[in-house]
């Protein structure tokens, strides 16, 4: 785990991402009111997709979100649709952070971006959280469970969101969507698991629910823990957010429980109750008391589902490592774990 700010977090900006730093300073003296001169950019070392940085000015600290320069896939790196979202939520009481300003124009710093307010906390790699002890891990796993819970409990009408996205057919379109990004990412290759689990998926799709909104990318590492509480204080990379199933949304942050401790530090194999955290069983009974779900009978196929969607937004980070245009140094692990994904993904579908 980390703070936020710790050095260790970020750094000098990397090649390929370096923009003007004078015409940002100048777009923010014009757009954040707390803006008090004497910029200094940095950059976080992750975001897969889109690359964050860290703006100080003395006295306030700020985050930057933008696009990626170079060839980018038609609608991919949403940051409009970011900013927004968190907007519309800040007013529904749900913990995102402040959005200061959005900006479309690309002659500021060569794409569109965003500038949100800097959240002070703890932001855990690992969901079986080995630095807590196990009464802070389960209070932990309950304040996500609570968050995303919270988030499908939000009307999207009520929060301004009624026209976020369709309505209908969010998981059959969600594969249609992935699978031709799959196939047209000719720079990353193809796997026979995942051509496979494009043809096994629109078979059997379960009955819609009415959409909610939903995050899209629901990890731990994409949260902002209090810093001496088990408490979120700021969900982040709201990018993949949209109207949809919010059960499905929930089964992607439910993938935890079967990716091995290689992938993305998941929980499988793991003794649950020896470190102190909820069984797959009790932390999909507490979600559904929340959401007011007595049972979830089609959990199992949209788990498998965000497996394939998991593995299709890894095929498109091997395609940025494959065009140059990667945003993280983490990119080539990413793209070595592909086929593994694919492979757990399909084991899933056809043992069923």
């Amino acid at each position: 785990m980390s703070r936020i700010v710790d050095q260790a977090d970020i750094g000098a900006v990397r090649d390929g991402h370096r923009f003007d730093e004078a015409r940002l300073a100048a777009w923010m003296a014009e757009n954040v009111d707390s803006y008090g001169g004497a910029l200094t950019v940095r950059q976080f070392k992750g975001g897969q997709s889109n690359p964050t940085y860290h703006l100080s000015t003395g006295g306030s600290d700020y985050v930057l979100r933008r696009k990626p320069p170079g060839a980018l896939l038609p609608g991919a790196h949403a940051i409009d649709r970011e900013a927004r979202v968190m907007m519309a939520l800040a007013g529904q009481g749900f913990p995102v952070p402040r959005i200061h300003g959005y900006c479309a124009d690309a002659a500021i710093i060569g794409t569109p971006f965003y500038v949100m307010a800097m959240v002070e906390g703890r932001i855990f790699w690992d969901p079986a959280l080995p630095d807590l002890s196990k009464d802070e891990r389960s209070a932990c796993f309950d304040a996500m469970n609570a968050t995303l819970a919270q988030l499908h409990r939000i009307d999207p009408d009520v929060a301004g969101l009624g026209d976020y996205g369709r309505r209908d057919g969010y998981v059959a379109r969600q594969i249609a969507r992935w699978s031709r990004q799959y196939r047209e990412d000719e720079a990353a290759g193809r796997l026979a698991d995942m051509d496979r689990l494009i043809e096994w998926l629109p078979a059997d799709l379960p009955a819609e629910r009415p959409a909610r909104i939903i995050h899209g990318d629901f990890r731990i590492d994409n949260m902002i823990f209090h810093p001496t509480e088990p408490k979120i204080l700021a969900v982040l990379d709201w990018e993949l957010s949209t109207l949809g199933d919010p059960v499905a949304d929930f089964a992607y942050h439910l993938m935890m429980y079967r990716l091995p401790r290689h992938i993305m530090s998941g929980l499988a194999g793991m003794d649950l109750v020896a470190q102190g955290l909820p069984s797959e069983q009790a932390y999909v009974a507490a979600y559904g008391h929340r959401t007011g779900q007595a049972d979830l009978p089609d959990l199992d196929y949209l788990l498998i589902f965000n497996l394939f969607r998991f593995a299709a937004i890894v095929h498109g980070i091997k395609g940025r490592l494959a065009r140059g245009t990667a945003a993280s140094p983490k990119a080539p692990a990413m793209a070595a774990m592909l086929p593994e994904l694919a492979r757990i993904a399909w084991m899933h579908a056809s043992s069923g």
